[in-house]
């Protein structure tokens, strides 16, 4: 579980939307109105999700969402499924352990 703040956020919950979104991506699906999931149309989705939540946070904890956004947004545009989120997040973690912000 990850503290987001101040309320938890679980990997699985992550991990579910990450592959969710990877499979519509790789898979051609369609929304409602008819646009076809692609990486364009996440990344603009995705960066308009984002966007409001920039700057508010410290510069320490910025760098950090930046990483996650990141991550997230590899992994749900990558060519391959990585089995999962977690796998590559880990040295991410393991960073923020050392530096006692986790």
């Amino acid at each position: 579980a990850v503290p987001l703040y101040h309320l938890m956020e679980d990997a699985a919950t992550a991990e579910i939307c990450r592959a969710q979104l990877w499979q519509w991506i790789h898979h051609g699906a369609s929304l409602a109105d008819g646009r076809k999931v692609d990486a364009a149309l996440f990344a603009s989705l995705f960066e308009a999700e984002i966007a409001p939540l920039r700057g508010a946070q410290t510069q320490e904890q910025q760098a950090h969402f930046e990483t996650a956004c990141e991550l997230f947004r590899s992994l749900s545009t990558a060519p391959r499924m990585e089995d999962f989120l977690t796998l590559p997040a880990y040295p991410h973690l393991v960073k923020l352990q050392g530096s006692g912000d986790v």
